[in-house]
């Protein structure tokens, strides 16, 4: 390839993603924030078109932004990117103290390190495996709880980097307790995350831009029952 299509149109802000991606979700969000205009890609990760390959050789997986003609990939870098780039449009994404920039990105971390893989070992697994992961998945939203306490948001009175980076369990978490029959976070449990998720999910801007929760839940549902039928 001869990077023709990276070089046309190299103004323009493009996304590649696929639609039921909460990585490209949350790059989506952070767009809206800083009301960045873009051309949204739609990728097939079964048949992965020539400018994702080019785009991202190391991982070939979206979502990738590309500014400039210049692509750049992995979700959290991405919303750096562009919280540093239109740094004077919408409100900062990351705070601006160095001690609080570490903390936001260390609380990414375990959303997507600890928390996410307990939850999903609790969605796709059965009996005393379901029930050693639930117990286990319970222990991590009350670490939550102590860093949002009283806050509307993560990130204060707005959202930040750790709301997008834990926003897409706002919807995810709900539908895999439809699914089980199981009810994870309860106000009786957590005083503030359901506040949370709520108001979260209530923003303009993630409501605009939520993925298609008809199309999720069918999807989350096949999921589960592959996992069971191994």
């Amino acid at each position: 390839m001869d990077h023709q299509e990276l070089e046309e149109g190299a103004e323009k802000v493009k996304l590649l993603g696929i639609w039921s991606s909460p990585y490209v979700v949350k790059v989506t969000w952070a767009l809206r924030i800083k009301c960045v205009v873009y051309d949204y890609i739609e990728e097939d990760l079964r048949n992965k078109s020539n400018l994702l390959l080019e785009c991202n050789p190391m991982h070939k997986k979206v979502p990738v932004l590309i500014y400039q003609g210049k692509p750049i990939a992995e979700s959290d870098v991405i919303i750096e990117f562009i919280d540093d780039v239109w740094k004077d449009s919408g409100h900062h994404i990351l705070p601006e103290d160095p001690y609080e920039r570490a903390m936001a990105r260390s609380w990414s971390k375990f959303g997507l390190d600890k928390l996410s893989p307990l939850i999903w070992k609790w969605f796709t697994t059965q009996g005393k495996e379901q029930e050693d992961a639930y117990e286990a998945a319970m222990e991590q939203p009350l670490v939550l709880e102590k860093v949002l306490h009283e806050n509307k948001f993560f990130g204060g009175e707005m959202i930040g980097f750790v709301d997008l980076s834990l926003g897409s369990l706002s919807y995810v978490i709900p539908i895999y307790e439809d699914i089980t029959g199981v009810r994870m976070i309860t106000s009786d449990k957590f005083p503030w995350l359901p506040a949370w998720m709520e108001g979260f999910l209530g923003l303009p801007l993630v409501k605009e831009h939520l993925l298609p929760l008809d199309k999720l839940w069918p999807r989350y549902q096949s999921i589960r029952e592959a996992f069971l039928s191994k």
